[in-house]
C-alpha cells in the first residue's frame, strides 16, 4: 500500500544517510542516528578490511565483494597516504585467487599489474593468467599462464597464482571474460599488509519497514596514466 511504500523510501533514505555519514567523518566505528521529528532511523557499521594473512577484495560482504569484468581493483602494498606517498614498499609472496566455476573456460582471466622499485623511479610489471587453455592458446599475451593452479583452494575460488614481490607499491588486478570474486594472502612470515578499505552496511527503518544499502570504502583512484595500456581488450 501507499503507506508502506512511503516507509520503503523513507528507510531507503536513512540508510543511505548513514553510508553519508560514515563516509564524511571517515569514522571507525559504528554509528546510529535519525531525523527530527520521524519516526526514521539507520544503524551502520562499519567493518575495516585487514591485509593480515587472508582477505577478499571488498571484504567478506556478499553484496558487494564480486568485481565486475574490466573493473580494476587494488591490492595496496603501501599504506595510502596523502602526506606521504608510497612509503614503506612491501616485499613477500602474494597469492590472488579467483573464479567461482569449476568450467575454467567460463572463469575470469586476470591482468595483474604491479608498480615496485624505487619511488624516484618506479617500474610497472604486467601479467596475464588464464586457466582456460583454450583462451591461452588464441591469446599469446597471457604468456604467465603456467603459473596458475586450479581447483578449490581459499575462499572457495577456483584458481590461485602466486607472485614474489620486492619493493611493491601497489597491485592493480583486472578481471578479464567474467565477474568474479577475488581473494589475497600473504606468506606466513611476510610483513603484514595496510587495511584495504572498509565495508559499510547501513540499514535504515522507518515505521518497522527496514532497507539496506551496502557500500564499499576503498582509497582515491590511483591516476590512469600509471597503468596507460592493457594487455588486450577481450
Amino acid at each position: 500500500n501507499s503507506q508502506d511504500q512511503a516507509s520503503s523510501q523513507k528507510a531507503l533514505s536513512a540508510a543511505e544517510s548513514g553510508v553519508e555519514q560514515a563516509i564524511k567523518s571517515q569514522n571507525q566505528t559504528n554509528l546510529a542516528g535519525g531525523f527530527t521529528g520521524e519516526n526514521t532511523n539507520y544503524k551502520t557499521t562499519i567493518s575495516q578490511i585487514s591485509g593480515a594473512t587472508k582477505f577478499l577484495i571488498h571484504g567478506n560482504n556478499d553484496q558487494i565483494n564480486e568485481i565486475t569484468k574490466g573493473n580494476p581493483v587494488y591490492i595496496w602494498t603501501t599504506q595510502y597516504s596523502a602526506s606521504n606517498p608510497w612509503a614503506n614498499p612491501w616485499s613477500g609472496t602474494l597469492t590472488v585467487y579467483w573464479g567461482e566455476d569449476s568450467d575454467a573456460c567460463k572463469d575470469a582471466a586476470l591482468e595483474i599489474s604491479v608498480i615496485s622499485g624505487d619511488k624516484a623511479n618506479p617500474t610497472l610489471q604486467r601479467f596475464a593468467y588464464d586457466p582456460c587453455s583454450d583462451r591461452r592458446t588464441q591469446n599469446s599475451g597471457f604468456t604467465n599462464s603456467s603459473s596458475v593452479i586450479t581447483g578449490a583452494t581459499e575462499f572457495n575460488l577456483q584458481n590461485r597464482v602466486s607472485l614474489p614481490l620486492a619493493n611493491a607499491f601497489l597491485v592493480s588486478v583486472n578481471p578479464l571474460y567474467a565477474n568474479t570474486r577475488i581473494g589475497a594472502s600473504i606468506g606466513n612470515t611476510d610483513p603484514v599488509l595496510p587495511f584495504q578499505g572498509a565495508d559499510i552496511a547501513s540499514t535504515g527503518t522507518d515505521n518497522q519497514v527496514q532497507r539496506k544499502v551496502f557500500v564499499f570504502q576503498g582509497f582515491p583512484q590511483i591516476p590512469a596514466e600509471l597503468f596507460p595500456f592493457t594487455i588486450f581488450s577481450p
